[in-house]
């Protein structure tokens, strides 16, 4: 009686053939004992045999196979019949003269070498995995395992890879992810036998975890490529800090279930699904255009299905998704406008605070458009520049020119990226409302600025220790060439304080040079002449008194100054294909007898005509020949200024007014001044016989229009920044040294509300802010000796005492005294106590937080000094290597793990 067997798979009936011909068996045909069914190609080539299967039923029909066999032919029976039932005289026509069984393990054995066997757990797994692993064995046969043991492991992680097409080791989240981008192989796994598809599912559940489930059931509902969209989405609709959806995102949730198969995913997997997802967009936006390119796609497609499951708006909370960060972009506006008030008054801090938050909102987003993000967070610095109070203006001319160098030359800076705007017409219009906060109060400091400059220029005041540009090349420069250092000055026509700001930015980020101040002290500047027009101000700067002239005078009377230096200007610098510096440059800069090198760069000043320097970053990149001729002139000091600043044209706001000259920034004084106006009268007015009309409202012209101008009385025109480095030698000016961080506190830290008051305090006092009570007809005189540079090496000046902004903490007293710090203070460059209680009260205020920048103002440190130094106390913090100190990744943001101190030092804080 024939035994119920089960239909032998295509694959199988080639392995047993394989293995019979491997015999060398002379017999015409085999028998295998199986379920008498075949829909295949009826006939085989195996080692170029033809081998043809013919499915017997009866003995018969067996027979009457071996009897139309043709002679080239070598058979296959497949029959569910015993060898009693087939009878001798049929089987002696056989191999072996007997059925011979299909064993699918034996199979899988021979798929895998043929010297090893499975293992328990492998074939208790089903018969599916013998009848998959067997179909589809490669031609090379699958590889085999290390020992004689077939694991399950091994095999299914060889038959997964196989049907996914992944490299066995790559069977994980990362790996499922960028199978679904692959929609031909996904197309052949649902394809497959259910119960293979279902086991190998099974199986990548086990290795990849629970992502797995949400991947594969995607691709078994048909939106396979949809899975790191749908996975990102899971990021949404599954927030890590909710514990329980709201109604709308319950609603979506139920709506992303059917391309999820109809399954409903727990918290935990759509966690992984989402941080998977995410992961993979990180690795595609860092690779190459293509990959890049995929990464987009995906994200676009994110958003459409957002939209079909009509969950548009809840895109805020992914920190992917275009339309994510289009949407903190809005709510950042929103914060910003609500942050202003309607009067003139300072900004509520704590609406700040939340501006402070939407803006890290936007910080975070991976997505974000850089140029935004930055314009963003320019618009917070105002909002905090405008909570400072601000009562009254500077006593004297010398604290108008600081406040523009320290704070309004910053804030110039960060406004012209606000004026700039946003696309977004929410965004640009609380930006536009800021602007005009903004421009309210800077319009309040001009107006002091020039009525401070008209007052000082008409009563011929004494300059004291106020740098005025016709005393720079004696009061700066020749001290310095008379202490034996060589100078290379670049006068860089038009360089406004906000320019000079990010020049010596781009030149400290460089590494290679260290920005030297008076005394270690803040920035200073230079008061120009007036009108505040280049043949006024760089002929009185190289001629040393007030002049008037062009190019050819300015090399006069800077030969006549300093005979045996070389004065270049733009056609000197000028060079042939092929050569970046001039020889002749070149030559100079290098020529020790040549005691300094002047070279005028119109960079800045030609954008006023031709481009728009209210867009321009500038730095070493952007200013003609600054970087090259830096590089050639390592062994000089290099003084940095200009003849003049510059305001931007103000677009819809600029106002024409009528004018006896085509000037856009001064006129003659033939009407008086009307609104916006002053008179300037005195020795120190170059043209219009001594008596000008300036304006000093920044969007005043009379002029034809272009994208800036100059020569007017505001001090983003009047007030030249002078910057001077050295290559890293802090010492090389007597009298100057390390420059400490320039930025104001309210630039680089945000408003934090502790006990009622606002972090944001000056990092230094403002000289003559004492004053600032007396009455205008009197000024004080401005205050001597800054500039008084001795003609002798003087020592190193004393270090900064740090700047105290709280009384030490318990904590931080505590850990000074402990034995642990005492143990790790390195004895050869120790870092002083009251340094790291500076810094360590700074981050305990901070919350664990606080930029480098304010580390280096609160401990007194200079700016060049500051990564080493912060090397150093984390070094000194890092007890057994774990991470008490460390750097953000935006890389200017310390961070400190106090719990992780207090344990690692043991600490009792009270």
């Amino acid at each position: 009686m024939s035994i119920s067997r089960v239909a032998v798979r295509p694959a199988a009936v080639r392995r047993k053939v394989e293995a019979w011909l491997a015999e060398r068996d002379d017999a015409e045909a085999i028998v295998l004992l199986a379920r008498p069914e075949w829909t295949d190609d009826p006939v085989l080539t195996v080692d170029d045999i033809r081998v043809r299967v013919v499915p017997c039923p009866t003995p018969i029909a067996a027979r009457a196979a071996l009897a139309d066999r043709e002679a080239h032919e070598k058979l296959v029976l497949l029959t569910d019949l015993t060898d009693v039932e087939l009878g001798d005289g049929l089987l002696a026509h056989v191999s072996l003269q007997t059925g011979r069984s299909v064993d699918p393990w034996d199979l899988v054995s021979q798929a895998f070498g043929g010297q090893v066997r499975p293992d328990s757990t492998l074939v208790r797994t089903g018969r599916w995995v013998a009848d998959a692993l067997s179909e589809l064995t490669p031609s090379d046969r699958w590889p085999p395992p290390a020992g004689t043991i077939l694991t399950r492991d091994h095999a299914l992680r060889h038959l997964a890879g196989a049907v996914l097409a992944l490299d066995p080791d790559e069977l994980d989240g990362a790996g499922l992810l960028q199978w679904s981008t692959d929609a031909p192989t996904q197309m052949r796994f649902v394809e497959l036998p259910e119960a293979w598809v279902d086991g190998v599912a099974g199986f990548l559940v086990e290795v990849a975890g629970p992502i797995a489930v949400p991947v594969l059931a995607a691709v078994r509902s048909g939106h396979g490529t949809d899975a790191i969209p749908l996975g990102l989405l899971a990021g949404v609709l599954w927030p890590r800090h909710q514990k329980s959806p709201d109604v709308e995102i319950a609603v979506a949730r139920t709506r992303l279930e059917p391309r999820l198969g109809g399954i409903r995913l727990t918290d935990h997997q759509a966690t992984l699904f989402a941080e998977a997802a995410e992961a993979w967009i990180y690795r595609a936006l860092d690779g190459d255009d293509a990959v890049r390119h995929d990464a987009h796609r995906m994200l676009r497609r994110a958003e459409e299905i957002a939209a079909e499951i009509d969950v548009t708006d809840r895109l805020v909370a992914s920190t992917l998704l275009p339309a994510g960060f289009a949407q903190r972009m809005g709510a950042f506006g929103a914060a910003v406008r609500l942050a202003l008030p309607a009067s003139a008054t300072a900004p509520a801090r704590d609406l700040i605070e939340k501006a402070q938050e939407r803006l890290a909102d936007v910080e975070a987003h991976r997505s974000a458009d850089r140029s935004r993000v930055e314009t963003a967070r320019m618009a917070v610095r105002l909002l905090r520049w405008l909570a400072i109070s601000d009562k009254d203006g500077p006593a004297t001319m010398l604290a108008a020119v600081q406040r523009q160098i320290r704070d309004d030359g910053w804030v110039d800076r960060a406004r012209l990226d606000v004026f700039a705007g946003d696309i977004d017409p929410q965004v640009a219009q609380a930006y536009r409302a800021l602007h005009a906060a903004v421009d309210a109060r800077r319009a309040r400091h001009d107006r002091e600025f020039a009525e401070q400059l008209q007052d000082m220029t008409g009563a011929e005041r004494e300059p004291g220790s106020l740098l005025r540009v016709e005393d720079v090349l004696d009061r700066v420069v020749r001290p310095i060439l008379d202490n034996g250092r060589r100078i290379l000055l670049l006068l860089l026509d038009g360089m406004s304080a906000a320019a000079g700001i990010e020049i010596a930015d781009s030149l400290g980020r460089s590494g290679a040079w260290t920005e030297l101040t008076p005394d270690g002290g803040p920035r200073t500047g230079v008061l120009a002449a007036l009108p505040t027009v280049t043949v006024v101000n760089r002929c009185s700067l190289f001629s040393g008194r007030i002049a008037v002239g062009d190019r050819a005078a300015e090399a006069r009377a800077f030969s006549a100054g300093f005979p045996e230096s070389v004065l270049l200007h733009k056609a000197d610098l000028r060079t042939p294909a092929g050569l970046a510096v001039d020889p002749e440059v070149a030559a100079a800069i290098a020529d020790p007898s040549v005691p300094m090198v002047a070279a005028v760069i119109n960079t800045i000043d030609d954008a006023l005509d031709r481009s728009d320097p209210g867009t321009i970053e500038w730095s070493t990149d952007t200013i003609n020949g600054l970087r090259d001729l830096l590089a050639v002139a390592q062994d000089r000091v290099v003084v940095l200024l200009s003849d003049h600043g510059h305001v931007v044209d103000r677009g819809a706001e600029a106002v024409l007014l009528p004018s006896d000259s085509s000037e856009n920034r001064w006129r003659p004084a033939s009407t008086p001044p009307r609104d916006g106006e002053l008179l300037f009268t005195g020795s120190r007015v170059a043209l219009g016989d001594g008596q000008v009309i300036l304006p000093w409202r920044e969007e005043l012209r009379y002029g034809p229009r272009k994208a800036g101008y100059h020569g007017g009385a505001t001090p983003a025109e009047v007030v030249i920044p002078l910057l001077v480095f050295a290559a890293q030698d802090e010492h090389a000016v007597p009298g100057w040294a390390g420059a400490p961080v320039s930025s104001p506190e309210w630039w680089r830290e945000p408003i934090r509300q502790a006990s009622g008051e606002t972090a944001v305090v000056p990092s230094r006092p403002e000289v003559g802010s004492a004053n600032r009570s007396a009455r205008r007809g009197k000024p004080p005189a401005q205050d001597e000796g800054l500039f008084d540079l001795p003609s002798a090496p003087a020592p190193p000046p004393a270090p900064l005492a740090p700047v105290a902004v709280a009384p030490p903490s318990t904590l931080v007293d505590a850990l000074l005294a402990s034995p642990l710090y005492a143990d790790r203070r390195d004895a050869r460059a120790p870092i002083p106590d009251e340094r790291v209680a500076a810094m360590l009260s700074t981050l305990v205020l901070g919350n664990g937080r606080a930029t480098l920048e304010t580390l280096a103002t609160r401990a007194g440190i200079p700016i060049h000094r500051t990564p080493g130094t912060f090397a150093a106390l984390r070094r000194l913090l890092q007890v057994e290597g774990y991470p008490v100190l460390s750097l953000d990744p935006d890389g200017r943001t310390a961070k400190l793990d106090i719990p992780l101190m207090i344990e690692q030092f043991g600490l009792e804080p009270k």
